[in-house]
Order: structure tokens, then C-alpha cells, then sequence
């Protein structure tokens, strides 16, 4: 499914529109592309899962100037905005990131796509063959709605979240885009998300959490 008809939006308003959908999405970003930059080289080989408008690989540039990035996505369109945005930057591929061959690199990085995995099993394979992929040293970063582990503080992230959605879109649509996108997106919790990696092979930290929303740093 293509991001115009998943959040019901242009492809060229993505960028403004997705900060009304997702809390936090500049600080998110901004700790994922950080951690990059504190744990890769000088030149590192990037691959972004589910690179979307690039908003994350950019950020990567800015930090790391001399990174070589590639980018996967099944949205052509999108795909087409990263190319754009990263002038040239951005080699990119078109395909879906559970099935396109995975180059080796030195870093591994997500935002935004890997809640489109459905099921723990599916999961446990793409990080699998994310750990194979990267390189001795390599780095593995998601930023991506992680959510807790007991019910009462789930309720209260998503009562953060409905309170972001509904000060841009008001009540009515917020509770709108909750229900639609709970059909669609597949959110696993935190504690799953490190369980997952750490099956993979990987050490796991968490550099970012905010409500439900969390940077997670595989090495």
C-alpha cells in the first residue's frame, strides 16, 4: 500500500502532514540520525528501510556529509521526493524491504516503516538478515512507535497520541485516524522490539523515548 492512499494525503504534502500524524517526529529523527553519526565512520555504506520522502537519510547526510546511502521502498513516488530532497545522494531501489536482497553495509537505519511488518515472526527474519547484512562494527537504528508493556500505560500513550492528532485535526478525526491506522499498522511493544533484536544477534539500547515513540540502537 502506497502512503497517498495509507494516510489519505498528496505525496507532496508528506512532509508537512506526517508531524500532524506523528509526536515527536523531529526529535525522533534527529536522535536516530545523532546516533549514526556518533557510531559510524567517516564514510559509511547506509541502507534505509522504507526510505519514504529520505527526511531520515538526510538528516544522516547532514551529520555524516561523506555517507554513501541507499535507499528501499516500494513507493516509486516516494522514492522519487528522497531523490530529490538528497540531490543525487540517495541511490535508490524499488522494492519491499522483507523480500529485496539486503546490500552489505556499515549501517542500517528505519522511521516509520517497520510498523508495517505484521506479524513477530516476519520481524524476527528481517532483523535476522539485518544483522547478516551489516558489516563487523555495523549499526542498526529504528525510530518507530514502540508501544509499553502493561495496558495502563498503552492507554496513555494513546491518549498522548490522540491529543497531538486532535490539536491539528480535532476529536472527531483523531479517533478517526487511530482506529483506521490500528487496521493496517502492526505495533509491537518496546520489550518485543529489544527480544526481537537481541534474537538476531544484536546489543540493543534505547536512545530516544518519548509516550510511545522510541529510537532503538542494534550493534
Amino acid at each position: 500500500m502506497g502512503v497517498e492512499s495509507h494516510l489519505g494525503i498528496r505525496l507532496a504534502d508528506y512532509d508537512a502532514k506526517i508531524r500532524t500524524f506523528i509526536p515527536h517526529y523531529g526529535d525522533l529523527l534527529d536522535a536516530a540520525a545523532e546516533v549514526v553519526g556518533l557510531l559510524s565512520g567517516r564514510a559509511p555504506l547506509v541502507v534505509d528501510l522504507g526510505t519514504g520522502s529520505g527526511a531520515l537519510a538526510a538528516r544522516v547526510v547532514e551529520r555524516v556529509p561523506r555517507a554513501r546511502l541507499t535507499g528501499i521502498d516500494a513507493d516509486e513516488g516516494m522514492l522519487a521526493l528522497a531523490q530529490k530532497r538528497l540531490r543525487g545522494q540517495l541511490a535508490p531501489v524499488v522494492g519491499d524491504f522483507l523480500t529485496t536482497p539486503l546490500p552489505k553495509c556499515d549501517v542500517m537505519t528505519a522511521s516509520f516503516s517497520l510498523h508495517h511488518v505484521a506479524s513477530r515472526r516476519q520481524k524476527a527474519t528481517l532483523y535476522a538478515r539485518c544483522f547478516k547484512a551489516l558489516r563487523p562494527r555495523g549499526v542498526f537504528v529504528n525510530a518507530d512507535c514502540c508501544l509499553s508493556t502493561t495496558a495502563r500505560l498503552q492507554a496513555l500513550d494513546r491518549a498522548q497520541w490522540h491529543a497531538h492528532l486532535a490539536r491539528t485535526h480535532g476529536s472527531r478525526k483523531a479517533t478517526g485516524f487511530l482506529k483506521a491506522w490500528a487496521k493496517e499498522d502492526f505495533y509491537f511493544t518496546l520489550a518485543d522490539e529489544i527480544d526481537l533484536l537481541r534474537g538476531a544477534g544484536f546489543e540493543v539500547d534505547v536512545v530516544f523515548r518519548r509516550d510511545a515513540f522510541a529510537v532503538i540502537v542494534g550493534t
